[in-house]
This record gives structure tokens, C-alpha cells and sequence, in this order.
């Protein structure tokens, strides 16, 4: 076990510098100069040249990557050029729509996948798992933001059961804020629990053809408690792939949703911080999330490890 949590934490670590690298030197390599977009066509070469200076844009690459590390390893994400505050505020704000937003639309998605999952793969070959599978079909099928649309046209406008955009604030309440994150995260959930259905249920049709299964139902239990007990545990190593990886999407690339519903999230900072050409806070969120979806699938691995007891002896 030992041996494996150690694999996974130089993993981690590598995966971080990578990434680091990466976003950092793919923002540079990008056209345009901050300065001159924030100071107007109009602008004197010296006074782009100074506020360059003052943001620390007439540094080499290379100054600039290792301050940007250096200060993201100990919480400083730098200023944001448009907004003139730490990009540590923002980011602090925006994650409290992000990620209640992102646990929320993926136990709506966890709650509908499976037990759906479990009725396809217990019903193989029959009419419920044919409809099951059409649906999920549809469900992948169908964009998200166009079911946002029509969930906003139908409970907003026609029902008026909620609103058509924009957060609350959790200051108003609890289930207000619940409220406000309800269409958005059900737009969210439908293409995730149609995937991680399909999953589920070919995950459990492999883990049902297994001889131990096949032992199970000779000394005569019931096709229940042989899918509950014996094959459900065995069938979730790649669910717990998926559910890893639908969390980390669902928290860094929820930005289509929160646009159309107007939340001010991180997807959405993001995007508003490409058209300001506000560099520093595209660099730091992104590396935030990418952060994010690093640690989730370490957690992911390490929950490997409790499910899989193979992986505890080093097998």
C-alpha cells in the first residue's frame, strides 16, 4: 500500500509541473500585449511601456514562470489586471457557485445512473434495458445547453417554479441558493448520468459472467443479492473512473451553463477574463482547476486501493 500511495503522489506531483508548464507557455505564445489592449489603441509606447513594468510583463518568460509558481505554491495567484484585487478573492467568491454547483449536479447524476445501471444490467436483453439504453442514447446525444434552454423555457418562464438566471447569494439562504443552482445543475446531470448508466451497466454485465458470480447463484441466492453484494463492489473500479472524472469536468467545464444562466462561477470568470485579456487570472484559475482534477483522480486512485485489494499488496 505504501508502495502505491507513493507511485501516486510523484504522479501527482509531475502531473502538476506539466500542466504548469503548459499553461503557462500556451498563454504566452498567444497574440495580443495585455498592456495595449487595457490602455486603447490610442496609448503612448511609454505608458504601455510603464504599466508593463508595473504588471511585471517586461520580464523573460522563463522570470516570470518561476514568480507565477512560486507564488501559486503559496496561495498568491498574483492581481487581476482588470479587477485590481488578488485574483485569491475572486477565485474564493466564484468557487462558492462553482463548487456546490458541480457536488450538486453530480449526485443528481450519481442518484439517476445507478440505479438505472443496476435495472439494465439485471434486466439484460429485455424491453427496460432496451429503453434504458435509448434514453441514455438521447441523453448523450442531447447538448446541454439547449436542455438548459428548454428547462429554463418550460420551469422559468412557463411555470415560474424558478428563475431564469443568476445566483442568489447563499447570505439570502440556504434553499435559496439551492434553488438558484437547480436548473443548472440538472442540465448539467442529464449527459453525466446517461454516461455513467452505460458504465455502470457494462461494468456489472462483465462482473456478472465471472465463475465466482456463477458460484454465488448455485448455492442459491437471489439474483439481488448477488448484484448488490457480490457483483456491485467488483463492477466499480471503472465507475469510480468515470465519477472522478464527471467531477472535474463538471467544476472546471461548466462554463456554457453558467454563461447561459448568467452564475458567476469560475467558468465564467474564466471566460470574461479571456475577452479583458486579463492573463494572470486565465493562467491561475485554469491552473486551479487543472489542480482540481489532478488531486480528484489521486483520490480517485487511492479510493482504487479500498475497493481493490490487490492494489493494497502491491498487486
Amino acid at each position: 500500500m505504501l508502495h502505491y500511495l507513493l507511485s501516486r503522489i510523484i504522479s501527482l506531483l509531475l502531473s502538476l509541473a506539466v500542466a504548469s508548464l503548459v499553461i503557462f507557455f500556451v498563454i504566452e505564445i498567444i497574440p495580443g500585449d495585455p498592456a495595449s489592449f487595457m490602455l486603447g489603441l490610442n496609448a503612448s509606447p511609454e505608458t504601455v511601456a510603464s504599466l508593463k513594468a508595473e504588471l511585471g510583463l517586461d520580464q523573460t518568460p522563463l522570470i516570470r514562470y518561476f514568480d507565477w509558481v512560486s507564488g501559486l505554491v503559496v496561495g498568491d495567484f498574483g492581481i487581476s489586471y482588470t479587477y485590481k484585487v488578488p485574483i485569491s478573492e475572486l477565485v474564493v467568491d466564484r468557487i462558492q457557485v462553482s463548487l456546490p454547483l458541480a457536488l450538486y449536479a453530480l449526485l443528481l447524476s450519481t442518484a439517476i445512473a445507478f440505479p438505472v445501471g443496476l435495472i439494465a444490467a439485471s434486466k439484460r436483453g429485455g424491453t427496460a434495458d432496451f429503453g434504458i439504453m435509448g434514453f441514455t442514447q438521447l441523453g448523450i446525444a442531447v447538448p446541454n445547453f439547449w436542455f438548459a434552454m428548454l428547462l429554463v423555457l418550460f420551469f422559468a418562464i412557463n411555470l415560474r417554479w424558478f428563475s431564469a438566471g443568476g445566483f442568489s447569494g447563499w447570505d439570502a439562504g440556504f434553499w435559496y441558493g439551492i434553488k438558484s443552482l437547480t436548473l443548472p445543475a440538472i442540465a448539467l446531470a442529464l449527459t453525466q448520468a446517461s454516461i455513467l448508466a452505460r458504465v455502470m451497466r457494462s461494468a456489472l454485465i462483465d462482473t456478472l459472467s465471472q465463475d465466482y458470480i456463477r458460484t454465488a447463484r448455485a448455492k442459491g441466492l437471489s439474483q439481488r443479492r448477488v448484484l448488490i453484494k457480490h457483483a456491485l463492489r467488483n463492477a466499480m473500479i471503472p465507475v469510480l473512473t468515470i465519477l472522478g472524472l464527471q467531477f472535474s469536468f463538471l467544476l472546471a467545464g461548466a462554463i456554457i451553463i453558467e454563461n447561459v444562466f448568467f452564475l458567476p462561477g469560475l467558468g465564467r470568470l474564466i471566460f470574461q477574463a479571456i475577452i479583458q485579456r486579463d492573463l494572470i487570472v486565465v493562467e491561475s484559475v485554469v491552473m486551479l482547476m487543472v489542480f482540481a482534477v489532478i488531486v480528484v483522480n489521486f483520490l480517485v486512485d487511492l479510493t482504487y486501493a479500498m475497493v481493490d485489494p490487490r492494489l493494497r499488496r502491491g498487486g
